[in-house]
C-alpha cells in the first residue's frame, strides 16, 4: 500500500526556517527519524520510508507554494496513488501554535497552496493536517508574518511539535483520516 505524504513549503535557503515552512519540517524530521535522505526529483525532492508494510512516498515540493498543485497531481499519477492515501501538511495561521488539525477532507481556508491544489485535482476530498503557526500579526502583516521566522519560545518547543506531527503521518497510515483525527486532533 503506498501514500503520498506531501509537506508544503517554499524552496530556498530564505524560506528555510519561516513559518510557512513547517510542511517542509515535519517531512523533514520524518525522513530524519527514519534515517532516509531526499532526493531532487520532478516538481520536488522526495524521500521515501517503509512503516507497518507500507510505503510512505515524502514530497516537498519544488513548485513554490502557490503552485503545490502540479506537484502533487504528478506524483499521484507517476506513483499510481490514490486519493484517498493522499496526505497533506500545511500552515495554519487560525490556530495557536502547535495546534494539530486533521480532517479528511476539506477547503483550503484561505490557504493559497491548498488552493491550487483543490483546482488541479478538481477536488477537495483528501486528507489534511494543519499545523498551527498563530496569527499574532497586524491587520496587514500576514505575509510578513508566515514568511516570517519562529520566535525563540517556538523554535524551542518545536522538536516536540515535529515528533507529535510526524506520529500523526505514520498513524494516518496504519489506521486512516477519521481515527487518526479522533487521536491526534488538539494534542
Amino acid at each position: 500500500m503506498k501514500y503520498l505524504i506531501v509537506g508544503l513549503g517554499n524552496i530556498g535557503a530564505e524560506y528555510a526556517d519561516t513559518r510557512h515552512n513547517i510542511g517542509f519540517r515535519v517531512l523533514d524530521a520524518l525522513a530524519e527519524a527514519s534515517d532516509t535522505v531526499f532526493t531532487a526529483g520532478r516538481y520536488g525532492s522526495t524521500a521515501t520510508i517503509k512503516y507497518k508494510g507500507r510505503t510512505l512516498i515524502l514530497l516537498k515540493p519544488s513548485t513554490y507554494m502557490n503552485l503545490s498543485g502540479k506537484a502533487v497531481r504528478y506524483w499521484l499519477d507517476a506513483e499510481k496513488i490514490d486519493i484517498a492515501n493522499l496526505l497533506v501538511v500545511v500552515d495554519d495561521i487560525a490556530l495557536p501554535f502547535g495546534t494539530l488539525r486533521m480532517r479528511p477532507k476539506g477547503s483550503d481556508g484561505g490557504h493559497n497552496g491548498l488552493k491550487n491544489i483543490n483546482e488541479l485535482l478538481g477536488r477537495n476530498d483528501y486528507s489534511r493536517i494543519r499545523f498551527g503557526i498563530g496569527g499574532n500579526f497586524a491587520r496587514g502583516q500576514q505575509v510578513d508574518y508566515v514568511l516570517g521566522e519562529w520566535t525563540d519560545e517556538e523554535r524551542k518547543a518545536l522538536p516536540e511539535r515535529l515528533k507529535v506531527f510526524g506520529d500523526a503521518v505514520l498513524s494516518f497510515a496504519t489506521i486512516g483520516a477519521e481515527r487518526t483525527q479522533n487521536l491526534f486532533n488538539n494534542k
